[in-house]
């Protein structure tokens, strides 16, 4: 773009962007799950324009590249098992499908003609995580039985049989993942976990041989792989071969790729073996299930997905060595077509897209999360920067640090832009690189952001991970000003318009930042965590322990949940804070905002809540996501405008 339409006359965070509410929320669609079977790729897409709703998408790769939505048309694929869902559907090779309506908690089934049919789900019961049985008709699943009304829901692997027949196959853990049948279906391999462990703190790796009669599988000599009492995470088993089981552990360092040979009838230590360092994490957090960054390839090599340096990494295994692969920014593990891969595309500068090809080729682009609009520029763009920063205690810890990003403006001579703080939820999670509305929404407006990769994040090791273990609302917040003292001193924003936000656990950091320092004008809440003591009375079972490591046990250590509480910390925050909640939200409640708003209100402080009607924890409806952008937006200009009046008076 010629540099006479370059604009300064507009100060930083008013600019007009290419990012617009309608692009945000109405044309960008959500990918995720990516699948590939019997010459079929398959993706979901969560449509705002259809209030939210998920849809199965195939692309027969063998027939013309002809793109069709599969599911049932008033279905909405999605589970809600452990609130957070995720592995909702499988496919088989023979055309077979199975999903999860999140609508009626049903598990529904297409034929090998493409009919559908429900197969079941009783009330009061979820699924999700679902594995089609080669050893028959059937297939294995994930069981969240939420039973008695007010009892705590139950977990259970299961076998639906052809005709609907439910079998329940093991029960006794508190929570379970990943059933994963062997090739030939001989075994079945799944991790379990108890209570007070979180699936990052302890998991077990278990691998049973499966029987079958009449009636169904049943599982027998159920064998212990690793964990258990050895006290590590161990998650995303998959069959590298009909005896050979491959699973990521954190056992050293961090999530990396171990073999486990059945073949060996030696001890579970003999048979477990490491394979060589990958130099970087493997694995996610099992906020969700199905999530995928290990794929055995047809050759008997490997492929990874690993996170260095806060950013993906795709990684081949040949023989004893690792090879770095150049197949764009995988959001997961890449799947096999034929002589090709396909991956769901995520890069820093583009809308996420499915995609397939060869390493170093531009791939072929099957399916997009918009369409890229005409006339925006590379400059439009804002790319992330991995910073590592010093913190006030002589450690370190992370960020993503965005400059703002405009072909049509520039910032004033002598101008520092205004910041924007990410704290990520979770808080065992981390900020991704790839290209985000979040980010670009307020950078094309002339915002710097930093998105922090604060202690507890996970990519950077076990060690990182856990230093957040009974500081929560004590590292996180004190790394989130670290890392905002790092970028003012650097010079890369104006010390008078610093703003912070964020979701969920994040909620908690934000007010935690308010309530300790004066480095910022204003913060967001979004259907962020207040008070620690009713979270831990009130949240579902999945997250029902998770304090007892970031905080301490309850009520034993109620003394601490208070003193971490925000709310009990409302004589701290001077800036104006806003609050965005959904009113149907059962892993924070909507009362945990209102009382904080309450709180502040009483002291005189601006806050401001917001209730989305019908939306539950994360916002999913074109409306909501339109209006929660916008009005946060207006929120924060209004505080800049409102100060440069009283810095006039």
């Amino acid at each position: 773009m010629a540099s006479s339409s370059v604009s300064s006359s507009v100060p930083a965070g008013f600019w007009s962007s290419w990012v617009t509410p309608d692009l945000v929320a109405g044309q960008s669609v959500r990918l995720s799950e990516l699948r590939a079977a019997g010459g079929w790729l398959y993706w979901l897409e969560g449509r705002p324009l259809s209030g939210g709703r998920t849809v199965l998408v195939g692309v027969d790769l063998e027939g013309g590249a002809r793109r069709v939505d599969i599911s049932p048309p008033d279905s909405d694929v999605g589970s809600r098992v452990h609130e957070y869902g995720g592995g909702s559907y499988a496919v088989a090779p023979d055309g077979r499908i199975v999903l999860s309506d999140r609508k009626e908690a049903g598990v529904w089934l297409r034929d090998r003609k493409g009919a559908w049919r429900r197969l079941g789900g009783l009330s009061g019961r979820r699924y999700a995580d679902f594995a089609f049985d080669p050893g028959g008709e059937g297939l294995f699943a994930v069981c969240e039985d939420l039973g008695v009304e007010g009892a705590e829901p139950q977990a259970s692997l299961v076998w639906f049989g052809p005709d609907g027949t439910e079998h329940r196959i093991v029960s006794s853990a508190d929570f379970y993942a990943s059933p994963r049948p062997a090739p030939d279906g001989a075994f079945l391999a799944w991790y379990e976990w108890h209570h007070p462990d979180m699936p990052w703190d302890a998991t077990t790796l278990k691998v049973a041989s499966i029987l079958r009669d009449g009636s169904g599988p049943v599982v027998a000599d159920v064998r212990i792989m690793a964990g258990g009492e050895a006290r590590c995470s161990v998650i995303e088993p998959v069959w590298q071969s009909a005896r050979v089981l491959l699973a990521n552990s954190d056992a050293v360092g961090g999530w990396r790729p171990y073999r486990f040979d059945l073949a060996d009838e030696g001890s579970a230590g003999r048979m477990a073996s490491p394979l060589p360092d990958p130099e970087a994490e493997v694995g996610f957090p099992p906020w969700v299930f199905g999530q995928e960054t290990l794929r055995p390839l047809p050759d008997g090599g490997l492929l990874a997905l690993g996170t260095r340096n806060g950013l993906p990494v795709v990684l081949r295994l040949n023989g004893e060595a690792w090879q770095e692969m150049t197949l764009g920014a995988p959001a997961s593990c890449p799947v096999v077509i034929g002589d090709r891969f396909a991956w769901l595309d995520a890069p820093p500068d583009r809308a996420s897209r499915v995609v397939s090809g060869r390493p170093g080729e531009d791939p072929v682009v099957l399916g997009e999360a918009f369409a890229w609009p005409e006339g925006v520029f590379p400059d439009d763009v804002a790319a992330p920067m991995p910073l590592t920063f010093p913190t006030t205690d002589g450690s370190q810890a992370h960020a993503l640090f965005y400059a703002p990003a405009s072909a049509r403006h520039i910032l004033r001579a002598g101008e520092k832009p205004p910041l924007v703080v990410m704290a990520h939820g979770g808080p065992t999670a981390a900020a991704s690189p790839a290209f985000s509305f979040k980010v670009q929404w307020w950078t094309s407006r002339g915002f710097a952001v930093i998105d922090v990769n604060y202690r507890g994040s996970t990519g950077f090791g076990r060690a990182y991970r856990q230093a957040l273990d009974g500081e929560w609302g004590v590292l996180d917040v004190s790394d989130c000003l670290d890392a905002v003292r790092y970028v003012l001193a650097e010079g890369l924003a104006d010390p008078a318009r610093c703003v912070i936000r964020g979701s969920s656990a994040g909620g908690l950091t934000v007010l935690g930042c308010l309530a300790r320092s004066s480095l910022f004008a204003a913060g967001t809440s979004l259907y962020g965590v207040t008070d620690l003591r009713s979270l831990a009375e009130e949240t579902h079972k999945f997250e029902s322990r998770y304090l007892d490591r970031l905080v301490g046990p309850y009520p034993e250590d109620e003394a601490v949940y208070l003193e971490r509480s925000p709310v009990s910390h409302a004589d701290g925050i001077q800036a104006p804070v806003l609050f965005l909640h959904g009113s149907e939200d059962r892993v924070v409640p909507l009362g945990q905002a209102e009382r904080m708003v309450e709180r502040l209100r009483a002291r005189g402080k601006r806050a401001e809540l917001h209730v989305y009607p019908g939306e539950a924890h994360g916002f999913r409806s074109q409306d909501t996501l339109m209006d929660s952008f916008e009005r946060e937006l207006r929120f924060y200009r209004d505080v800049f405008t409102r100060d440069v009046v009283k810095e006039r008076e």
